[in-house]
């Protein structure tokens, strides 16, 4: 399948031009730190937005669920839709309230899903689902029977129209508000994680595995 020319008229960053990044290494790059998206689509007229967990491999984007949802059954139909994943890196105080931003890094990828069917594809997705999230996991948990395949829908979604938008730097003010007396910088936010907490029902002599200890998004 050929690939539209970037960027195509719908993924054209149009507010703030200056932040679209059209170049898959960034893209990449957004979509490997983060792990939630955002699913966007329309059923019977009625526009729905779900959250849900994904993995990538080269140029296709996989997502799954419950074989039942109604996300699911839409997009296997071959329905339009929006995915998009955001990271949030930073609140941007400016000396005015109208200026006030965020510094975050956001994809928004454009296309329609496919039914992933083939058993073996099927179980290697969602086997980057799963490190993906946290890597090393898999090995080292129980892996999906035949029941729960079953119940499983997993869908590929190429990453052909895409574009990529990010803010950086501190706030931009008004030149007259530059002398206005309030405090005005960057709050960086980042996600951390905390002290693993173990099951109650773990072996006590069962030790935390060293991809949970260490576990971050930074990529």
């Amino acid at each position: 399948m050929s690939q539209p020319s970037m960027p195509t008229p719908r993924t054209r960053v149009v507010r703030e031009a200056d932040r679209g990044v059209y170049d898959r290494e960034t893209a990449y790059r957004i979509l490997d730190e983060g792990f939630l998206c955002h699913v966007g689509f329309v059923a019977d007229g009625q526009p729905f937005v779900i959250p849900t967990s994904y993995g990538r491999k080269d140029a296709s984007l996989y997502i799954h669920g419950s074989a039942a949802s109604r996300m699911l059954r839409q997009m296997k139909e071959g329905i339009p839709v929006c995915i998009t994943v955001t990271l949030l890196d930073g609140l941007v105080l400016a000396r005015s309230v109208f200026n006030h931003s965020m510094n975050y890094r956001s994809v928004v990828i454009l296309g329609k899903a496919t039914l992933v069917e083939q058993p073996a594809e099927k179980l290697e997705a969602l086997r980057l689902l799963s490190e993906h999230i946290l890597p090393g996991r898999w090995d080292d948990a129980r892996q999906p029977n035949e029941r729960e395949l079953k119940a499983t829908s997993v869908l590929r979604l190429p990453i052909e129209e895409f574009s990529a938008k990010v803010r950086t730097g501190p706030p931009v003010d008004d030149e007259e508000d530059y002398s206005f007396p309030t405090w005005a910088g960057v709050v960086p936010l980042e996600m951390t994680a905390g002290t693993p907490v173990n099951d109650p029902r773990l072996d006590p002599a069962r030790k935390v595995p060293h991809y949970v200890s260490n576990y971050s998004r930074q990529h």
